[in-house]
């Protein structure tokens, strides 16, 4: 199977992100949680937001790099919001496996300009509401990884959640759209390990 880094979100590694490094795990892959804040974790997206601010995003993209830095070429980078963010920019660096993007997609040019490798497909992940949902920024990174030769698929959930696969987050959580998007998730790792 896959060896996977994950990112989490800009609310730190929270037991959403535990849990789906446990239904990797067991789907028989290995399993990196990139934890970015040291164990800090947020409640509130606009003070998680402050905190992503102060530390800023070229320090976490260096983190990412560093993180990655023990892994065999060849791995999957999965991240959650932010963390999908971080794992756009691991792919564009190191020869991935793939690409898991659940609830943020980041066009290249935000990123620096960097290019797509056209051996990592990708697959992004999103609810049809989420609040933070940016077509445009979808739309800008598919055709990036479509134009360097790479597979991509986009999945729509109805709902209106930013982090539905965390059930520790009542508000957001559809346990239905997760159940899906697992489903996928592990079909995708199967497929590019």
């Amino acid at each position: 199977m896959a060896e996977i880094a994950l990112f989490h979100s800009v609310l730190g590694v929270r037991p959403g992100v535990h849990d789906a490094a446990r239904r990797l795990r067991a789907a028989g892959n290995e399993v990196l949680v990139v934890d970015q804040y040291d164990g800090r974790v947020f409640d509130d997206y606009e003070e998680a937001g402050r905190h992503v601010d102060a530390v800023g995003f070229p320090a976490l993209t260096d983190r990412a790099l560093e993180a990655v830095t023990p892994l065999r070429d060849g791995f999957v980078v999965a991240g959650f919001s932010n963390g999908a963010g971080m794992a756009e920019h691991v792919a564009t660096q190191r020869v991935c496996g793939g690409a898991l993007l659940f609830s943020g997609a980041l066009p290249l040019d935000l990123l620096g300009g960097v290019r797509w490798r056209g051996e990592t497909p990708a697959q992004i992940h999103y609810a049809q509401v989420d609040p933070f949902r940016r077509q445009e920024w979808i739309d800008a990174l598919v055709g990036d990884i479509t134009r360097s030769g790479a597979a991509v698929e986009v999945f729509d959930y109805a709902g209106r959640g930013h982090l539905f696969t965390d059930a520790s987050l009542p508000a957001e959580h559809d346990p239905l759209a997760a159940a899906t998007l697992w489903e996928r998730a592990e079909a995708f790792c199967r497929d590019v390990s």
